[in-house]
């Protein structure tokens, strides 16, 4: 099942397990089943830390349980956890096996204080790179505390139990048999959720922070470079972001970060945080930015109320995903609506679905699906598509993909539980139309995440974008903007990091000025 030099890897790895763990599968004879059953043989084999048995008492076939031994803890596998799942596999050993985690000291103890039976379920699919992170958070919880039971569901493999469940976006949480939460979410959103004194707590530790010399708001690749590049002229930096990654972490190929011929977003994103890490940057996750106000000190006030303190500041809050803004498609998100193919597709397997936008990310999703659903039909607004010709050429070269131009989405339609079709308008006839759907995909560009700041003394564009200057200056003094959230032009990585890295020096130029200013006022 596993190649010989990833054995050699894991090898490695498992010289570090403390305590015994034990592999319990649940197999039958089809080749699902016999897939996981070699999978655990090859794990078993690699150190005498593991050892395999079977059992008929699983509630899913086939399903694998990472138990440990000495700590009864049980991490459950439903499915074979390969693609973007294999890590969570390898972590859940690790930790099981007692090995250290990297999560915060607090955060470990306040698992540790969790004294009732909890069982969550994680449904996923096997190609989407949000997964990996809740299923990593909650297998930590797992590992940490014996009333703590989780189990990871390819939804793609239990598509009876999804429809069931009526479950149309992943990664989606059931815990104790109830809705939990959908889409990313991170160990210490788990937390929070969990403990409603938790925020609160969170709150007045930031309170307690120091005055930073450059307080970057947002995580994602301008972000990181803004804060490498501070911390590296000896400056007391923090990050302040909802989630470190920003949109790479949902991006799956990679292909034009230069000198890397090929990454995956998620994997990006780990050696972003890694990099910002190594510099002693005080990162602050699961925090949204709420306000802006100048004194003595630049303040950001934070949604849980916490008020962060700065010389300076760079905002580096980034885009997401534009809305259509009709009918049912709030009342449908995550139940047919969806905005990301790589990871949702798998659930509409053999069904019909439409994409929204003929740009490159429209058409890129459409051939993507098209491997996977009955049938992709395009809708593009305008009169011409968007994307680039190789990418339009391969979808009309496809059989179960129709490009519709000058299409008007009117309405997502559903029975109430799910999507079952979408109303456009024909922008040339005036005619209405009907498509019987099971799922909407949209793709249709970014909106800046600056709404915060409209009532602030930052000017923005008429799009909502910060205006930056060539060192990335915005209108109101000692405040610097980077990435997607600006007026730069080209919404790239690259682009992104070498826009922080232009803020985060213009910061600094900015705090050596203000020092000799307050020199001459004295």
């Amino acid at each position: 099942m596993l190649d010989n030099q990833i054995k050699t890897q894991l090898q490695s790895h498992f010289s570090s397990l403390q305590r015994p763990i034990e592999l319990v599968i649940t197999v039958d004879d089809s080749k699902k089943s016999q897939e996981l059953k070699g999978l655990a043989q090859d794990l078993a084999s690699l150190s005498d830390k593991i050892t395999l048995s079977e059992s008929n008492e699983g509630e899913r076939i086939p399903q694998m349980v990472v138990r440990g031994v000495e700590t009864k803890s049980e991490i459950t596998f439903a499915g074979v956890p390969m693609g973007h799942e294999f890590t969570s596999l390898v972590l859940a050993l690790l930790h099981s096996g007692g090995h250290a985690t990297k999560a915060s000291a607090d955060d470990l103890e306040l698992i540790r204080n969790i004294d009732n039976a909890l069982n969550f379920e994680v449904y996923i699919s096997l190609s989407c790179q949000t997964c990996p992170q809740v299923v990593q958070a909650l297998n930590l919880m797992a590992a940490v505390n014996p009333n703590i039971t989780t189990t990871m569901i390819d939804g793609a493999l239990f598509q009876e139990e999804v429809e069931s469940r009526n479950i149309m976006a992943v990664p989606t949480v059931y815990l104790n048999g109830e809705q939990f939460s959908q889409g990313a979410v991170s160990l210490s959103d788990i937390l929070l959720k969990l403990d409603s004194k938790a925020g609160e707590k969170q709150a007045a530790l930031l309170n307690e922070k120091d005055v930073f010399d450059v307080l970057v708001v947002g995580g994602g690749p301008a972000g990181a470079s803004a804060a490498i590049y501070a911390a590296r002229k000896g400056l007391n930096t923090g990050v302040v972001a909802e989630r470190f990654g920003g949109q790479v972490a949902d991006t799956l190929g990679i292909e034009n970060f230069i000198s890397v011929q090929k990454t995956e977003g998620p994997k990006l994103v780990a050696q972003l945080e890694e990099h910002v890490n190594q510099y002693g940057v005080d990162v602050m996750k699961n925090q949204r930015a709420a306000a802006i106000n100048k004194g003595e000190t630049i303040d950001i006030t934070l949604e849980s109320g916490a008020v962060l303190r700065a010389k300076s500041l760079v905002l580096a809050t980034g885009a997401r995903w534009r809305s259509m803004n009709v009918p049912g498609e709030t009342e449908y998100k995550g139940r047919g609506v969806a905005y990301c193919p790589h990871c949702d597709g798998p659930l509409f397997k053999g069904k019909p679905v439409a994409v929204i936008g003929g740009g490159n990310s429209g058409i890129e999703a459409a051939i993507d699906l098209a491997n996977i659903v009955e049938h992709v039909t395009v809708l593009e607004f305008a009169d011409t598509l968007r994307a680039d010709e190789v990418l339009i050429k391969k979808a009309k070269s496809l059989a179960n993909i129709t490009i519709i131009k000058n299409a008007q989405t009117t309405e997502v339609v559903g029975d109430g539980n799910k999507v079952t079709g979408l109303n456009y308008t024909d922008r040339v006839s005036g005619g209405s139309h009907s498509l019987p759907l099971a799922g909407i995909f949209v793709q249709i560009g970014l909106v800046p995440n600056t709404e915060w700041l409209k009532s602030s003394e930052v000017a923005l564009s008429r799009f909502g974008e910060i205006e930056i200057d060539s060192k990335g200056a915005t209108s109101l003094a000692g405040v610097y903007a980077a990435g997607d959230a600006t007026t730069t032009p080209f919404k790239q990585i690259i682009i992104a990091m070498g826009g922080g890295a232009t803020a985060s020096l213009g910061a600094f130029d900015y705090l050596i000025r203000l020092g000799q200013d307050d020199e001459q006022a004295a």
